[in-house]
C-alpha cells in the first residue's frame, strides 16, 4: 500500500481539512482559532506525529493511513477467528475486506475514518471473543478500550459500541425475564448461562467507563485538565456532528443507497495533460458487495433457524452501525460513512461460502489513474467544512 503514496504531492479531497489541523498541534504554543474542531483529536494527533517523524509532506500526511488501514485487515482476521475459530476463514474474510478496495483508498489518504475504522474492528474482534467465554471481564474491557480510542478519532466509533451495549443488555433482559429455548445448545446466541459472573457493575466500567476515560485522555494534550474546556469541546463536536455542516454536495448520497454502490465519491479528478486526467474515486468492488448483499440472506437463516451466535453478532455489526446514520438529524452523507460495513460484509461473503458447504459481514472503494478526453474532465466542488 505504500507504493506511490507520495502521489499526489498536493492536498486532494479532505486532506486540505485535516493536515493543517494537525500541522497546528506540533507548533509549542496551539494557535487560535483551533482547526477542524468538529471531530476529536486523536486521529490529527496520529497525523502530526506521522508529520513530526517523516517531514511535512505526503509521506508524513498519508503514512499513518497506511499503517492503520494494514492494521484493519489485521483486526478482520481477528474477527474471523473469534467468530469461526478457524484460520481459513478468518484469512478468506480479510483477504476479501482488502481486495473490496475500500481499505485501500481510503489508507492511503490523509483522513480520519481509517483511524476510527481500525480501532472499531479490534473493538468488535475483542467483543466477538469474549462474547463466547465464560468470564468476558477482559475481552470486553480491551473493547472498551479500543471503542474509547475509535470514538477519540471520529464520533461514529460511538455506532458500534452501542451495538454492544444493546446486546449485552438484551441478553441480560432475556436472563433476568428466565428465556430459554426449549431445545437449547451451546452455539445458540443466547443462553441462560452466558456470562454469570458478569456484573452490572462489570457491564458500567467496560462499555462506558473505561470508553469514556480512553477518550477524554485525548483531549488532555490540546486542554490539559481543565475540565471545563474539555466540556466546552464536547459541546462543539455534538453540534457540528448533529447538524448539516453544509446543504449539499456534488457526491453527497443517502444512507439507503450505500449498499448498491449508487454513488461514488471522487477524491481526486484533475487535468495532467492534453488527453489525460488523474483520477482517485471511493466505490466499492461490486464483485465483493453485492453478492454480500445475498450473503446477508444466510445470515438471517442462520439466526432465525439455527440460532448461530456467529449469524447473530455478523447482524448486529453490521445493521447496527447502518442504520444509526438513519437516527441523524443531519441530511449531508456520503458513501464512505459506511465505512465499517465492507469488513462485515466480507465475513458475510465468506460465511455464505461455509453456508453452502455444509448445506451439501469500516468505511467501499477503487482507486485509478485514468486516461480520457479532455471533454470527460471535471472538478470537484471544494467545501469549506470537512465531512
Amino acid at each position: 500500500m505504500l507504493v506511490g503514496l507520495t502521489t499526489p504531492e498536493k492536498f486532494y479531497f479532505d486532506e486540505a481539512h485535516y493536515v493543517p489541523a494537525a500541522r497546528q498541534m506540533l507548533e509549542p504554543v496551539m494557535p487560535t482559532p483551533m482547526l477542524n474542531p468538529m471531530h476529536p483529536p486523536l486521529a490529527k494527533q496520529l497525523i502530526a506525529l506521522s508529520i513530526h517523524s517523516f517531514g511535512d509532506g505526503p509521506l508524513g500526511w498519508r503514512y499513518p493511513g497506511v499503517l492503520f488501514g494494514s492494521l484493519a485487515v489485521v483486526a478482520v482476521y481477528l474477527c474471523g477467528l473469534a467468530l469461526f475459530a478457524a484460520q481459513g476463514p478468518a484469512i478468506a474474510a480479510s483477504l476479501l475486506a482488502f481486495f473490496n478496495q475500500m481499505l485501500f483508498v481510503q489508507s492511503r489518504i490523509a483522513m480520519l475514518d481509517i483511524f476510527s475504522l481500525a480501532f472499531s474492528l479490534l473493538a468488535i474482534a475483542a467483543f466477538m471473543h469474549g462474547f463466547r467465554k465464560h468470564r468476558p471481564h477482559l475481552w470486553f474491557a480491551l473493547a472498551g478500550i479500543a471503542f474509547g480510542l475509535s470514538t477519540a478519532c471520529k464520533w461514529s466509533g460511538l455506532f458500534a459500541l452501542a451495538v454492544c451495549i444493546v446486546i449485552v443488555g438484551a441478553i441480560r433482559l432475556m436472563q433476568s425475564w428466565r428465556t430459554q429455548f426449549a431445545d437449547g445448545n451451546t452455539d445458540d446466541w443466547y443462553r441462560p448461562d452466558l456470562w454469570p459472573g458478569f456484573r452490572y457493575y462489570h457491564f458500567a466500567a467496560c462499555f462506558v467507563l473505561i470508553p469514556a476515560a480512553v477518550y477524554l485522555a485525548t483531549f488532555i494534550p490540546l486542554y490539559g485538565l481543565s475540565l471545563p474546556d474539555i466540556m466546552e469541546a464536547q459541546r462543539r463536536i455534538f453540534i457540528d456532528n448533529t447538524t448539516t455542516a453544509i446543504s449539499g454536495h456534488t457526491y453527497m448520497s443517502p444512507w439507503p443507497s450505500w449498499p448498491f454502490l449508487v454513488r461514488p465519491v471522487w477524491y481526486l479528478f484533475d487535468k495532467v495533460g492534453d488527453d489525460r486526467i488523474a483520477a482517485v474515486v471511493f466505490l466499492g468492488n461490486p464483485l465483493i458487495l453485492w453478492p454480500a448483499l445475498l450473503a446477508v440472506a444466510v445470515c438471517l437463516r442462520d439466526w432465525i433457524v439455527m440460532r448461530r451466535a456467529d449469524a447473530f453478532l455478523i447482524l448486529a455489526f453490521y445493521f447496527g452501525p447502518y442504520l444509526a446514520w438513519a437516527l441523524l438529524p443531519r441530511t449531508l452523507g456520503f458513501i464512505y460513512y459506511c465505512r465499517p460495513r465492507p469488513p462485515r460484509a466480507s465475513r458475510w461473503s465468506m460465511r455464505s461460502g461455509a453456508a453452502t458447504r455444509r448445506a451439501g459481514c469500516y468505511g467501499p472503494s477503487s482507486s485509478s489513474v485514468s486516461r480520457a478526453s479532455p471533454s470527460r474532465c471535471r472538478s470537484r466542488p471544494r467545501s469549506s467544512v470537512p465531512r
